[in-house]
């Protein structure tokens, strides 16, 4: 009996024993491709070679394509599990044809390789075919030539509606490539019910369909009409785990070896003794694509492919629930499956770890919320009316709880209970419409906070004041009161706390009664109120409370002085660069300052030290800031500079940095510019066309930079035994003893690579009169490689010379040929054609080319494709 990965290695060699090109199956994230969430056909990375957007230097291919369909049109998740065929993960067997053999040899091919004697020798009796009823063509191929009784050929027409829909005619899309499609049904015996394709029992499980060869030849035009191909194609599709159930003998694709495997393994992990049980298969499969999601770049997230693996990966652990899991068991199962896949499960083994790693975090996650969950829609399960659980429950469950819709639907239906889907629906719309444009805690308070009058801002003069709660926001709306733990914004009558604005950011801090503590993250602005963003930390927070508002005074003098550094910065910019220079954005927190400013070139080293001279200069004269409100015209009379993108009413609040610094400003700053202590320039550079931007820090930020710096330099100083002040002379003389080494280094590379060349000479094959040397290179470079094939192709006279060596994870590759051997073998062509196999690209000269490569694990193939080109050439 075949085992599952004999059986993927049989057909790719069958199809390559024909003239197909093996190609490596393309990763489940799909590129170039905005119209599919996953890959999930073999023929989607073929997409664009039979639009002819593409071309390949082959025109026969196969491959074993790892596919997905959980999400979007193509979803079978709900059905996995319960269904013997239904997976989220499955391999495509495939062969291509772009524009090379047709109808007689697709059809030819498939029936060779099914009963075959030397390939899968399934009896000829037990298979029935379907053809499109108008294609006499397919037809007749199968009875005349293929010898299949007319009683086992079955023409399916249109039978979905329309013209040409029907499921023995494929289309790529409205408009496009499409033709008819012949089908291969196994017949399993009549021991199981079903009848065959076409009739009214075609769903049962008897005749279960194992290969679909579609035949492109015409192109659907906008007003439906088909015009024919000029040169048709053939692309086909043959289920791995399909065709192994027929050929271990068993009637579901569980029963087969990788997923018996995989659950006995489960089973052993959860002292699970019913082998049978559904919750086993479901985990089965949700590994396999959870497995290789993540190892195709896919980590779990709240959106797009990244929550369609977040809903597999919960789907799993809600069934090792029912199994009694207690602790974290689906990530330990990478193991298994990587072994259980063969060859197709190298790139697990590469990236198990990872896996593992993504796998576990998201499963410690969910066990957290998983059990309450549970509890709530147990709860709720006892109450339900007519057999229907609310949308709202339903949406509770995802929203408070992490529960995908068909996690809800898979416990509903273990009841008898549906879901009322719309009613959920209703709720997730809702919840987008308050989302839409989200603030820290995922609302759009900007639309949702309307209160009367204003709130008084007390925070120039003090840091903590008394306060009456004039307002409370919950989830998107007005309330009367919060409780512990909930996330809400408070809005009072006065407040010291600064809201967001002009870069500065919003103050944290505490607002506290003696009944409660709530506790500030951010402040903002909406309209003429200012929201207090957080979280009540412990008791009851009610409209009308007492409270006092305490800002966190140790982040707020650290925000102070990089806002009044930014101004400090702006002018001396201005000058040291030119007026030209001019705010165009500014963030100042408790960390840091960003300034972005018009200037066109980066600005050099001694422009950069002046004006960090500048400032440091202004902090030491300890200069006194003062600010006034005055009216607009007044301050522009008094040179004031507004700050970029910020709207003034017609009073005004001038920040003056005496005789050196006048803005527009409604930011909090220091007395006197003594304050700061210390400026320090952190990086400088371009962020936008015509805008540079530094990033600075000041005050005990600074001076922990500058002792880092410090530290850097002594430990630098240690290991090259040197002092500081010499360190600069210490580093020349070692990179010039460091090039005199490497030059040392490479004349014993050339020479080594000549007594190579040498050998491998010895080593060349006879092709029709030309020496062909075709070789794997350990440890070499790409300069010796250059110097190896000159030198062969020195000693050898007419010679085609092709070596592959991998240093890291990057594959290089050259190719050299004898200027007698060009017109026949170009160097440059059969370099793009080996890179295409190592994932790279590269080109040259008739002669002499060379490329390079991220897959050193196609290196073998890559040679394999060279040698046979070479052949085929001479």
């Amino acid at each position: 009996m075949k085992t599952t990965s004999e059986i993927r290695q049989a057909f790719l060699e069958f199809f390559q024993s024909k003239g197909h090109t093996i190609v490596p199956s393309s990763s489940l994230v799909p590129e170039n491709d905005p119209t599919l969430l996953f890959t999930n056909a073999g023929m989607n990375q073929f997409k664009d070679v039979f639009l002819g957007l593409d071309k390949r230097s082959y025109n026969r291919a196969t491959s074993s394509q790892r596919c997905v369909r959980a999400g979007g049109k193509h979803n079978d998740l709900e059905n996995v599990g319960y269904t013997a065929r239904h997976h989220t993960f499955f391999e495509m067997l495939g062969n291509f044809s772009f524009g090379d053999y047709f109808k007689p040899d697709a059809i030819a091919f498939a029936w060779e390789f099914l009963t075959s004697p030397q390939w899968l020798a399934l009896p000829k009796e037990k298979l029935w075919v379907t053809v499109y009823e108008t294609d006499d063509e397919a037809y007749d191929i199968w009875n005349r030539e293929i010898g299949v009784p007319a009683e086992r050929i079955v023409r399916i027409g249109d039978n979905k509606g329309a013209p040409y829909a029907s499921d023995n005619f494929w289309q790529m899309g409205d408009t496009g490539p499409c033709g008819p499609c012949t089908e291969i049904f196994y017949d399993h015996g009549d021991h199981i019910w079903g009848g065959p394709p076409g009739s009214t029992e075609e769903d049962g499980d008897r005749f279960i369909e194992v290969w679909n060869v579609v035949f492109m030849q015409f192109n659907r035009q906008a007003d439906g009409t088909l015009k024919k191909l000029p040169k048709p194609s053939v692309d086909t599709g043959m289920g791995l785990e399909r065709i192994s159930a027929v050929l271990q003998h068993v009637n579901s694709n569980y029963e087969i070896d990788i997923f018996q495997a995989l659950i006995k393994e489960i089973a052993s992990l959860l002292n699970v003794t019913d082998l049978d049980n559904k919750s086993l298969r479901v985990i089965a499969d949700h590994i396999r694509s959870c497995a290789y999601l993540i190892a195709d770049g896919v980590m779990p997230s709240n959106e797009g492919r990244g929550y369609v693996l977040r809903r597999i990966i919960r789907r799993a652990v809600r069934h090792g629930n029912i199994l009694g899991a207690k602790s974290a068991f689906f990530y330990q199962l990478v193991p298994t499956l990587a072994k259980a896949m063969g060859q197709a499960g190298e790139i697990l083994t590469q990236k198990q770890a990872h896996i593992q790693k993504a796998l576990k975090a998201e499963e410690d996650q969910f066990a957290r919320t998983l059990e309450r969950g549970l509890a709530l829609l147990e709860d709720a399960l006892t109450k339900v009316e007519n057999k229907v659980l609310s949308g709202e429950v339903a949406f509770k469950l995802y929203d408070t709880y992490g529960f995908p819709l068909d996690l809800t639907a898979d416990v509903c239906r273990e009841r008898g209970i549906t879901i009322d889907e719309a009613g959920f629906e209703r709720e997730m719309q809702a919840q987008r419409a308050r989302a839409q444009a989200s603030s820290n805690f995922g609302t759009d308070y900007n639309n949702v906070i309307k209160v009367d009058g204003s709130t008084e801002f007390k925070g120039y003069e003090v840091t903590e004041c008394e306060a009456t709660v004039v307002a409370l926001f919950s989830n998107g709306k007005a309330v009367e009161a919060i409780q512990s733990g909930e996330n809400a914004v408070v809005v009072l009558d006065r407040t010291a706390f600064y809201g967001e604005s002009g870069g500065q950011v919003g103050d944290s801090g505490v607002i506290a009664s003696e009944i409660c503590n709530f506790e500030v993250n951010d402040t903002q602005k909406y309209g003429q109120v200012f929201g207090h963003i957080g979280q009540l930390a412990s008791g009851t927070l009610s409209v009308g409370d007492k409270v006092k508002a305490e800002v966190n005074t140790t982040r707020r003098h650290a925000i102070t002085l990089n806002h009044s550094a930014t101004h400090l910065l702006h002018s001396a910019l201005r000058q040291v660069l030119g007026d030209h220079v001019v705010q165009k954005g500014s963030l100042v927190s408790e960390n840091s300052l960003r300034f972005d400013f018009s200037q066109g070139e980066a600005i050099s080293k001694a422009d950069l030290e002046e004006i960090e001279r500048i400032i440091n200069t202004k902090i030491r004269e300890n200069i006194v800031v003062t600010t006034e409100v005055m009216d607009l015209e007044s301050a522009k009379q008094k040179g004031a500079m507004a700050l970029f993108g910020e709207k003034y009413g017609d009073r005004v609040r001038v920040v003056d940095i005496t005789a050196f610094s006048v803005e527009l400003c409604g930011g909090t700053h220091v007395k006197q510019t003594g304050e700061i202590g210390l400026f320090k320039v952190v990086s400088e550079g371009a962020v936008a066309a015509g805008v540079r931007r530094i990033e600075a820090v000041t005050g005990e930020n600074a001076i922990g930079l500058l002792h880092q710096q410090q530290q850097i330099l002594n430990q630098s100083a240690e290991l090259l035994k040197a002092d500081t002040a010499s360190l600069v002379e210490k580093i020349q003389q070692l990179q010039e003893k460091s090039k005199k080494v490497e030059k040392e280094l490479q004349q014993l590379k050339d020479k080594l690579a000549a007594q190579a060349g040498g050998e491998l000479a010895k080593q060349a094959q006879q092709i029709n009169g030309v020496n062909v040397v075709v070789q794997r290179l350990e440890n070499v470079d790409a300069k010796a490689l250059r110097t190896m094939v000159d030198d062969l192709k020195n000693q050898l006279g007419s010679a085609v010379i092709v070596f592959a060596t991998q240093t890291d994870e990057k594959v290089n590759l050259i190719v050299g040929v004898t200027k007698d051997l060009t017109d026949k073998v170009n160097a440059g062509e059969l370099v793009g054609l080996m890179a295409q196999e190592v994932g790279g690209k590269g080109g040259g000269r008739a002669d002499m080319a060379m490329a390079g490569g991220s897959q050193p694990e196609n290196i073998t193939q890559a040679l394999n494709v060279a040698t046979n080109w070479i052949q085929a050439k001479l």
